[in-house]
């Protein structure tokens, strides 16, 4: 058996704090965006998703944006442990730390680093001696890259337990690289939208425990779901845009590494850019060809909470959750005159029931050709 059990999930976004704020957020199709405040700057856009004050835990210092990813993390990590029925870091887990940069304790490069494994790790009642921590960084797919590289360990027998977290925070570097490169939406993200003119810059933290099935089924834990395939593929032959044919790849590597034949929903990277979103949806169309009649619902969550970066596959999984554990189909928020797609492929706008809700692929992209693919599968209601 291939597949490994996510046990349990956290999150913090601009919707609020915890997988259930998130989903029904994006089920009633909520756009959580609203005025850049954090800082100055003539940006081609000042629409952001950022966290209410309500969302975060007391802390003493929120104001930099290496502490609000230091205290989101936390947060997120402390309630999929709890989802996961952990009272805490079980000794000799792997933790899995997405960011683009480690976590330094003098707080160096804080814009750009992720939260202290150190201090993570003692707030989760653990130590750096007691796990095995691992910084991993891959642009805007980094928390997919991070689930297969867990599950990859997970199998390897290494281990039983891995938990993956990260957090991304608004700061002016990022935020300004984005305006360079004109991905900004003046508006706000309108995935998979005729009228889309670019992505929202959001902000929040994510986590999801990963645990051996041998291990779930000795605590006797339902997990939420089961993580039974991955691809990620890394091809450069362009920098910022996507390709649909790595795109493709990557989905197929996933369903042949499940040993699935077929996909009843694909969580979509989609984040609002006119060349990005048409090369996913070109690629969803090649596939679901290849698959068979059945048509392939595509959304995606970045039109309610904006795109959170090298973070930003942490709310994909908890809407593949929420989609395996309730069979329906989340809409996408702000999508109101939709794409043309290819046969085989439904946008989703509006929250709906599924017709069946048994395998979902979740894409995750970044720039320099990072593409990553995975298939989480139902593990009963």
């Amino acid at each position: 058996m291939n597949a490994v059990a996510l046990a349990g999930t956290g999150l913090i976004t601009a919707l609020g704090s915890g997988p259930h704020a998130f989903w029904g957020g994006l089920l009633r199709g909520e756009r959580a965006f609203g005025e850049l405040t954090a800082f100055e700057g003539d940006f081609r856009s000042r629409t952001v998703a950022a966290v209410p004050p309500s969302a975060f835990p007391a802390a003493p210092d929120r104001t930099t944006p290496g502490r609000r990813k230091h205290t989101m993390a936390l947060a997120a990590a402390a309630q999929a442990l709890r989802a996961a029925g952990l009272p805490g870091l079980p000794a000799g887990a792997l933790v899995v730390l997405v960011s683009q940069a480690p976590g330094t304790a003098d707080g160096t490069a804080r814009e750009f680093t992720g939260p202290d494994p150190a201090a993570l790790l003692a707030a989760l009642g653990s130590s750096p001696g007691q796990a095995a921590v691992v910084h991993l960084s891959h642009a805007c797919a980094s928390a997919a890259f991070a689930a297969s590289f867990a599950r990859d360990w997970l199998l390897s027998g290494l281990g039983d337990t891995a938990l993956v977290v990260g957090a991304s925070a608004l700061n002016p570097y990022e935020y300004a690289s984005m305006d360079v490169v004109r991905t900004l939406s003046p508006g706000g993200a309108r995935p998979f939208d005729t009228t889309r003119d670019g992505i929202t810059v959001g902000e929040g933290g994510g986590a999801f425990v990963l645990e051996t099935a041998a291990r779930a089924n000795r605590r006797g834990h339902r997990p939420k779901a089961w993580l039974s395939g991955a691809a990620c593929l890394v091809d450069s032959t362009q920098a910022v845009a996507s390709e649909p044919a790595a795109i493709r790849a990557a989905m197929r590597g996933a369903l042949e590494d499940a040993g699935v034949g077929r996909v009843d929903y694909v969580h979509a990277h989609a984040t609002g850019t006119a060349q990005g979103d048409a090369a996913e949806v070109e690629a969803v169309g090649e596939l679901a060809r290849e698959l068979g009649p059945h048509p392939v619902p595509v959304s995606s969550h970045k039109g309610a909470v904006g795109h959170l970066l090298h973070a930003s596959a942490f709310p994909a999984l908890v809407a593949a959750v929420g989609f395996l554990r309730e069979a329906r189909l989340p809409g996408t928020p702000g999508l109101r005159a939709p794409l043309e797609v290819p046969d085989g492929v439904v946008t989703v706008r509006e929250s709906t029931a599924a017709v069946r809700a048994e395998h979902v692929l979740v894409n995750s992209f970044g720039f320099s050709g990072n593409n990553a693919s995975l298939v989480l599968s139902a593990a009963g209601r």
